[in-house]
């Protein structure tokens, strides 16, 4: 049966029941709650049990709030790259490595930082060089935390620590270096000594950097005098070109001429070798044949005059003939002696040629030398 149909006593549902028989009303409920909850922040409810509805729920808000924040503030995790330094009431307390730590809140400060990651800084500057001229130079410094106590605590700003180290280092080499040298072959050299100088400098200033590496990025004149200073470098890579050409020719010629030295000292020593053996050879033959001579002395000068005779004939060409019964005839070749006088007497006469009283006077002349040879020949045999 409903509520609204006659009978039902026109009892509402939602409304409480009568007497003890219906459910605790909500309001009232949340309302004690309340007041508990009050009494532990030192809220009184006032007489009749009624709350003040005050700052209890408020109070509690925060106090849960503050309870969070102050967990959630106390527990760090450090990454495996990371290091933290603890400061307990402003003084150094340890350090942190990798993993999860625990702070005392509103006593504890935790200030990490990367100590793997290699990070990098450039300067740029013009500078004065030893010789009194300017330079654009710029480079560019990789550095680590080494230590990240004298990180945190000994310098009030790192960076700015190592820009002024940094910028003193290079104003000191370059000072120190002419411009020639700073911008050609002096750079990788420039450049680990500025690591050196800077790495001094942040050490003693203990700011727990380390300076991995220094490169020179650039180094040039001033925009003002670019183009002379281009003029410049070009006459001089010029000037190293040709070097090394006239190094390459002399290196090319030079060992040339020392082997064709050598090899004329060989052929004179080798000349030298082959005289002194000749003349010792000579020399023994000789004294062989001074012996055989001394022993038969006609036998031995017929063999000599023999082999004279064959060497000289064998060099000339003249032809004997052996007639049987009579005495040996030595035919000349008419037409190479005619030949070489007439040659001769061309140079003589300046290039013209000979007439038909020439030619006799050249055919006489070759006659009577062979006359003078008979009777020469003749005389040699009967002294002998």
């Amino acid at each position: 049966m409903a509520w609204n149909e006659p009978g039902g006593n026109n009892q509402d549902p939602w409304g409480g029941r009568r007497g003890n028989d219906g459910p605790p009303d909500l309001d009232e409920v949340i309302k004690k709650a309340m007041d508990k909850m009050g009494g532990l922040f030192g809220s009184k409810p006032p007489a009749g049990g009624s709350s003040s509805g005050g700052f209890g729920p408020i109070a509690v808000i925060v106090f849960i709030a503050l309870l969070i924040a102050a967990v959630y503030d106390s527990i760090h995790i450090i990454d495996q790259r990371e290091q933290a330094v603890v400061l307990r009431l402003g003084k150094y307390h340890e350090t942190w490595g990798p993993g999860l730590q625990w702070k005392f809140p509103l006593v504890d400060s935790v200030t990490k930082e990367n100590v793997t990651k290699v990070q990098s800084k450039s300067f740029n500057n013009k500078m004065l060089t030893e010789d009194e001229n300017i330079v654009e130079v710029t480079i560019s410094v990789q550095y680590v935390i080494s230590d990240i106590k004298s990180y945190v605590l000994n310098v009030r700003n790192p960076q700015n620590s190592l820009s002024q180290a940094a910028e003193s280092a290079l104003r000191h080499e370059v000072g120190s270096s002419e411009m020639h040298f700073v911008l050609t072959e002096g750079r990788e050299t420039l450049a680990s000594e500025v690591q050196v100088r800077i790495q001094s400098y942040l050490d003693a200033y203990g700011t727990g950097l380390t300076v991995s590496k220094v490169n020179l990025e650039g180094a040039q004149a001033p925009a003002e005098v670019q183009d002379a200073f281009l003029d410049v470098t070009k006459a001089k890579e010029d000037e190293v070109r040709l070097r090394n050409e006239a190094e390459t020719y002399a290196n090319g010629i030079i060992p040339e001429a020392r082997g064709q030295a050598q090899r004329q000292m060989e052929e004179a020593n080798a000349y030298k070798e082959q005289v002194v053996a000749k003349a010792v050879g000579e020399a023994d033959r000789f004294n062989q044949l001074l012996v055989e001579y001394k022993r038969a002395p006609e036998v031995t000068r017929e063999r000599l005059y023999i082999d004279t005779i064959q060497k000289v004939l064998a060099e000339t060409p003249k032809v004997l003939v052996d007639v049987e019964g009579g005495n040996n005839m030595m035919y000349l070749p008419l037409d190479k002696i005619v030949g070489n006088r007439v040659t001769e007497s061309v140079a003589q006469t300046g290039g013209q040629s000979l007439n038909a009283s020439d030619l006799d006077k050249v055919t006489r002349q070759v006659i009577d030398e062979l006359r003078q040879r008979q009777s020469s020949n003749r005389r040699t045999r009967e002294l002998r």
